[in-house]
């Protein structure tokens, strides 16, 4: 039985990263963080990997921050208390960052539970994929705090300013099925085949061309914040990038020698 709070399985090139404190309902706690972001470093920087699928072990994908953790920041002396909350603030925006920015395709498989830093954990990711037992809520409400996870920047692009507020100011839980229909998630999966099927997108998502999914990706996530002027700007630079890989080379090339191949053939 592992050990680690983060088990990270890389197989015909997609990595699985499984949160794995399932007593805890996967809940954050600091060492987990810093295991998270170790293999997040990890996935981003090895080439040989194409995409990445998150689940959480057991019963919960993540129910948030840990209350240990919660503990700790009230017992602290008052003149800490806003430094330390900084300090971990720069740590939780550091790893939503390298999720949000992973230079490949990255895919939620939702098992149970993602509550407060757990569904935003999910929006980060490119996709999300559920089960019939998952369910979401950004709960800090609750605990009379914001989403500090990048819930307020995501889930708005996702569902509509209205209907993010509406989540947000509730705390409410969100089942699997509405959350399908409100456009949290992206398509659904019984229990049993989820990670095999989140497993199997990832592969789809990640048969073009590395160079080309990597500029993409980093484009469209700035899209609703650039004018057209700019994404045009973007893409002419990821374009003339793109020109020069050995991708687009053999592609053209395959391509030229099959028309060539064809042109032959007809006369």
């Amino acid at each position: 039985m592992s050990t680690s709070l983060i088990d990270l399985l890389v197989e015909d090139g997609i990595a699985t990263l499984t949160f794995n404190r399932p007593d805890k309902r996967n809940a954050m706690s600091d060492d987990m963080r810093a295991e998270f972001i170790v293999a997040l470093e990890r996935v981003q920087a090895d080439k040989a990997i194409r995409a990445l699928v998150l689940t959480g072990a057991g019963k919960g994908f993540c129910a948030g921050g840990d209350i240990a953790g919660m503990e700790r920041r009230m017992s602290a002396p008052t003149g800490e208390i806003a430094f330390n909350g900084w300090h971990r603030q720069q740590r939780v925006h550091y790893t939503q960052t390298l999720l949000h920015t992973m230079p490949k395709p990255v895919i939620a498989a939702v098992n149970g539970a993602a509550s407060g830093l757990g569904a935003d954990t999910a929006l980060a990711c490119d996709f999300i994929i559920a089960s019939d037992a998952a369910s979401f809520s950004w709960s800090y409400i609750h605990r009379g705090i914001v989403p500090d996870g990048g819930g307020m920047y995501f889930l708005p692009r996702r569902v509509g300013l209205a209907k993010a507020k509406e989540l947000i100011f509730s705390g409410r839980k969100v089942e699997a099925e509405e959350a399908l229909q409100l456009g949290i998630v992206d398509r659904r999966s019984d229990a049993e085949g989820l990670l095999a099927e989140a497993q199997r997108w990832a592969a789809e998502m990640s048969r073009g061309s590395p160079t080309a999914l990597a500029l993409g990706k980093t484009i469209l996530n700035q899209s609703f914040e650039l004018s057209s002027h700019q994404v045009f700007a973007q893409g002419s630079q990821a374009q003339g990038i793109c020109y020069t890989s050995t991708e687009h080379r053999e592609s053209v090339m395959t391509f030229l020698a099959k028309t060539g191949a064809n042109k032959e053939s007809a006369q």
